[in-house]
């Protein structure tokens, strides 16, 4: 009776060790790919509690979080010859834990160097103003070129960004020049399109008060109470144009009208020849001179 219950013990105690060796905890962010002499099970274990054959399987714990892995500044030449260094960032997950254990031997090292040639490749293909400004379509093609041999590891790229684009000192002289004169360029089309608009308004104006002259004698009128808003000992009252225009027109007609009397009475002081109704009668020829006789001198005149 006592050799059956030790038996019994020593069998419950084998059972635990072998239970205790056996079982294995599983994280919620990993999943385990286990290799049953060698050979890897067609699936992965979920996470919680799993158990193993002792002495056959081996588990190998893969992580399915999200991996954020910052690729190296790269050093390159753009399509239009400038010379830039590009730093991005990758993220990427475990999409098939079994494939990421099996197909490669480190799936980080080895999105990394695709991620680094991938980088480089799109420098050489891109222009300085795409890697400037449009960095979302290169985003996506560096993501792309990226997932093409990630997805044979089990990998996904959930995302590619590039950080930086570091210019040369140079180059940044230049570009700060252009923009500065592409800046006054704006501000002088802007200043001279303001000009060209006020002056149209004023031209619009004129042409009403021109058409209407009380509405010159009520801008004269708010001149004054502006004038007259502010505390002074002093009143200035604009003289209008308009009257100047007045006298000079006035002073113009004066003139037209004196010059035409003066014209008209220098017409009436010379008679105007009469008209001849037959012809003109021919003139007597005039006597001839007496001839003077020799010796005899002309006679003095009194």
């Amino acid at each position: 009776m006592e050799g059956t219950v030790i038996t019994v013990v020593v069998v419950v105690v084998l059972l635990l060790l072998v239970l205790k060796r056996g079982m294995r905890v599983v994280n919620q962010v990993e999943r385990g790919v286990v290799f049953r002499w060698g050979r890897a099970l067609p699936g992965y274990r979920q996470p919680g509690v799993t158990f193993l054959i002792p002495f056959a399987d081996r588990m190998r714990k893969v992580n399915v979080q999200v991996v954020t892995m910052p690729v190296p500044t790269q050093e390159g030449i753009t399509r239009d010859n400038v010379s830039v260094k590009v730093d991005a960032v990758v993220y990427f997950r475990v999409t098939d834990p079994v494939r990421a254990a099996i197909e490669v031997q480190d799936y980080v090292f080895a999105v990394g160097q695709v991620a680094q040639s991938s980088l480089r490749s799109i420098i050489g293909k891109s222009d300085l103003d795409d890697l400037l400004s449009d960095r979302e379509r290169l985003h996506e093609g560096l993501a792309l070129m990226i997932d093409s041999p990630a997805a044979g590891w089990g990998v996904h790229i959930d995302r590619v960004e590039i950080k930086d684009v570091q210019l040369p000192e140079s180059l940044k002289r230049s570009m700060s020049r252009q923009a500065e004169a592409e800046r006054e360029r704006r501000a002088r089309v802007i200043t001279a399109d303001g000009e060209f608009q006020a002056a149209q308004q004023l031209a619009n104006a004129s042409r009403i008060m021109s058409d209407t002259p009380e509405a010159m004698q009520l801008r004269l009128l708010q001149t004054v109470v502006e004038v007259a808003a502010e505390k002074n000992s002093t009143l200035v009252m604009p003289f209008p144009v308009e009257l100047l225009r007045y006298f000079d027109r006035a002073v113009k007609k004066i003139d037209a009208e004196v010059g035409t009397g003066s014209a008209a009475v220098r017409t009436e002081s010379v008679p105007a020849p009469a008209a001849a109704t037959g012809p003109a009668p021919t003139p007597a020829p005039a006597p001839a001179p007496a001839p003077q006789q020799a010796g005899t001198e002309p006679a003095e005149r009194p």
